[in-house]
């Protein structure tokens, strides 16, 4: 068909993103601002100038001989993956039929922002390659527009949109450009899938298409180079592109193994863990490592995304995914990489996230690269961890000059005027007190404070040791139906409801499961997590504690499922998210499928028992999928080939999930040494695993008990300068105790202890700074004996 101007538009669009399952994420080591992954063979998603900011949704190939004959690469099975060495993610992907054999090398420029595919078809003499890249630039899919054209007499496809501009150049063996038969069109409507499912064969060559999501397409020689080039305009993309070619493939190649080599150089595995790990271990830790530092961003050094995917990418419109920056998955990933030496991208993530802290002294619950907000959640172990991750570069002596002490201040004065409760678990859905986020929010006040020093350390410590004191008060539930089931006194709940700080009644209140078709109305006392793990990894509750033992028990009842890869555990009973039992993505619900990642944490709480933690390292290992990824989940139902779906092995969700990879390096250090490396050193050292014996009820607006124990003192710590105005008993005796400046708060402490049971105090307030008084009472009754 001779060509044709304009390309059809789809009547209706649905843009989706390439599998999730990624075989490999590169990037290289250089100027260039480019990264890549690999999936289902070929090229899926490419990001540029950012590592928010996808750019493709993939980019494959069509192998056809002109005769009816064709057949995608991608929907081809069983690719082969070969990974010379795992600290270069430098793939050699091979796809077999019956009728050819076709090679791809990918490699991005070091020095461009271009990414390179070498192909080599071979086999029956009459096919060809054609490419097919649906451009996504700026990760719009509305606006794109496409054109066939020449660029210094060379022909190119070319793609724009706002301020990105892409363009695809092919070399063949002799040097010469070797795209034919250009074509652009639409997804779904115009593109060269649609072309050789209608028609059998390339007959479409348009020469311009869009607004909207668009593709581009050229037949290849059996051999040559592609040069996916990218930059802020098309004619930029396009000399950008041919400069790489110009340098050839092996050149580039080169250079960006040898940049890879020479970081892994600066942070050698020691000589002693080599030796312990499994050869197979050991591939995982080195991998792990590439993985952490692929995800680092250039332009905002120190950012680092929770994944370059999509989970459930070919169902999924989002606009996020997982290339976004969590407070928590990037304070996680910087324990992983001080674990293994590189104190440097740790500095950096320090200083991004004083760079992004709000003003308030939170941070949001996940972010673009830039700052800017994208959910809208406040997690409060997200404002505790860059506590901890300050206070573990102090440990090191690495600080170096970073300023730390008004993050330190704006954090912990958002956890003192938040916590306990959070606005949503870790899993980012239910508000109120929930075990491992207190464990951070505990051990930030501590570590905070111990930095910090004088009042302020005095007063995050009287906050921390209540908090530490009332943890089985506010989510451990006892005398349940679950508890006498399982012959236990009770477990840690995944979450108990914030008016538990008022009444324990509030365990029987329901809490609602967010990611499930039709919630089946758990109250808080039957909903149990593996979230109380981090009680023992960071030293507030001994492994052997008898409500750590009983919780275990349970948690591994009812969330602990067996997997040809080893055991493995679900975040919560009755969590959706996940596939659906017939394997199709999940959509909002789903079920809810084992993770890895708490494989590490179930191996943690394993040493701090003496258990001997590699098989759970073991176990790891063996859950990644065909490039050695770890994945945010795993299948844990009967098999369905048809989706990919085996047991043990990666679901849809995200693939690397880079948290995971970095729970791995830890757990690895961790087996080494002894104990948890990311423990916070003081935290521990304080609790030793023990609550703390306190003699004192602490009142703030936050939390308002209404009995305390007889011979405690009473202390209020609150915001403003203030004057507790009290009595007892009907207002007998009414006197006046002026607060004091703790740095963190103010505190007032009324002398209570030698006042007799039955007694009840009623309390106001009147605000110093506003000369105004609180307008309401308040009343606290003592209860027990006089000892």
């Amino acid at each position: 068909m001779a060509a044709v101007s304009k390309a059809p538009a789809p009547t209706w669009r649905y843009p989706v993103w390439s599998t999730a399952k990624k075989d490999l994420v590169g990037s290289a080591l250089g100027p260039a601002r480019l990264w890549f992954t690999v999936g289902k063979g070929i090229v899926t998603e490419v990001f540029y100038p950012r590592i928010d900011i996808p750019q493709i949704r993939d980019m494959g190939l069509i192998i056809a001989d002109d005769k009816g004959f064709w057949q995608e690469l991608k929907t081809l099975p069983n690719p082969t993956l070969q990974i010379d060495d795992p600290a270069v993610p430098l793939p050699i992907v091979t796809h077999r039929h019956e009728r050819f054999t076709c090679t791809l090398r990918i490699c991005a420029d070091p020095l461009r922002d271009v990414l390179l595919m070498d192909f080599h078809l071979e086999g029956d003499a009459d096919l060809r390659p054609y490419l097919l890249c649906a451009a996504r630039l700026g990760e719009d899919a509305e606006h794109n527009q496409a054109w066939v054209d020449e660029w210094e007499g060379r022909p190119v496809l070319w793609a724009e949109q706002g301020p990105f501009g892409l363009a695809i150049s092919c070399r063949n063996p002799e040097g010469l450009s070797g795209l034919e038969n250009l074509s652009v069109g639409e997804v779904g409507a115009s593109d060269l899938w649609q072309d050789f499912h209608r028609n059998g064969r390339m007959l479409w060559q348009y020469q311009e298409a869009g607004p909207g999501e668009v593709s581009l397409s050229a037949r290849l020689p059996r051999q040559g180079t592609l040069a996916l080039g990218l930059g802020t305009s098309k004619e930029a993309a396009a000399t950008l592109a041919w400069s790489s070619l110009a340098e050839s493939f092996a050149s580039a190649e080169a250079e960006y193994r040898g940049a890879w080599k020479a970081w892994h150089a600066q942070q050698p595995t020691s000589s002693e863990l080599k030796r312990r790990l499994p050869a197979s271990v050991h591939t995982l830790y080195t991998r792990s490592a590439t993985v952490l530092k692929v995800h680092e961003d250039r332009t905002f050094p120190g950012a680092m995304v929770a994944s370059l995917s999509i989970p459930w990418g070919e169902a999924s419109n989002s606009r996020g995914g997982y290339h976004l920056v969590w407070s928590r998955d990037l304070v996680e990933s910087a324990g992983a990489l001080l674990a293994i030496g590189a104190v440097a991208e740790a500095r950096r993530v320090l200083t991004y996230l004083i760079s992004t802290q709000q003003a308030d002294g939170h941070w949001l619950q996940n972010q673009w690269l830039g700052g800017k907000p994208f959910w809208q959640g406040v997690q409060l172990d997200e404002t505790g961890f860059p506590v901890l991750l300050a206070a573990a570069l102090q440990a090191e002596q690495a600080l170096d000059g970073i300023v730390i002490n008004d993050m330190l201040r704006r954090a912990l004065g958002f956890i003192f005027r938040e916590g306990p409760a959070t606005g949503q678990d870790r899993w980012e859905e239910d508000g109120g007190i929930n075990p491992f986020t207190l464990a951070v929010a505990i051990a930030a006040l501590v570590e905070g404070g111990e930095l910090l020093g004088g009042k302020a350390r005095d007063c995050a410590l009287l906050l921390a040791d209540y908090w530490n004191a009332h943890l089985e008060d506010w989510t451990f539930a006892s005398g349940t139906d679950l508890a006498r089931k399982y012959g236990v006194s009770g477990y840690y709940l995944r979450i108990a409801p914030q008016d538990v700080l008022c009444h324990a009644g509030a365990m029987n209140e329901w809490v609602m499961i967010k990611n499930r078709a039709n919630d089946p109305h758990l109250p808080a006392e039957e909903q149990v997590a593996t979230d109380f793990l981090q009680l023992c990894r960071y030293g507030l509750r001994r492994a052997d504690d008898p409500h750590i033992r009983d919780s275990i028990q349970v948690m591994d009842a009812l969330l602990k499922t067996d997997t040809p890869s080893g055991p493995a555990w679900h975040r919560y009973n009755g969590d959706g998210y996940g596939e659906h039992p017939d394997g199709s993505p999940f959509d909002g619900s789903g079920r809810g499928r084992a993770w890895p990642l708490l494989v590490g944490e179930r191996g943690h709480f394993a040493l701090l028992t003496g258990e001997d933690a590699l098989p759970y390292i073991e176990t790891m290992a063996k859950m990644t999928g065909l490039g050695g990824l770890l994945p945010e989940q795993v299948w844990d139902s009967a098999a369905i080939p048809d989706r990919d779906l085996f047991p043990g092995r990666p679901s849809g969700s995200a693939m690397p999930l880079v948290w995971t990879h970095g729970e791995f390096v830890k757990l690895c250090h961790s087996w080494q040494r002894g104990y948890p490396v990311d423990r916070p050193q003081t935290t521990w050292k304080r609790y030793q695993g023990k609550a703390p014996k306190i003699v004192y009820t602490l009142w703030r607006f936050r939390q308002r008990p209404r009995q305390m124990p007889v011979g405690n003192d009473l202390r209020f710590l609150l915001s403003a300068p203030f004057t507790v105005h009290w009595g007892f008993n009907g207002w007998q005796n009414p006197t006046d105790t002026v607060s004091e400046d703790w740095d963190l708060g103010h505190v007032a402490i009324l002398p209570t202890q030698k006042m007799a049971p039955g007694t009840t105090l009623q309390f106001t307030f009147y605000w110093r700074d506003t000369g105004q008084w609180q307008d309401e009472d308040f009343s606290i009754t003592l209860q027990g004996e006089n000892t």
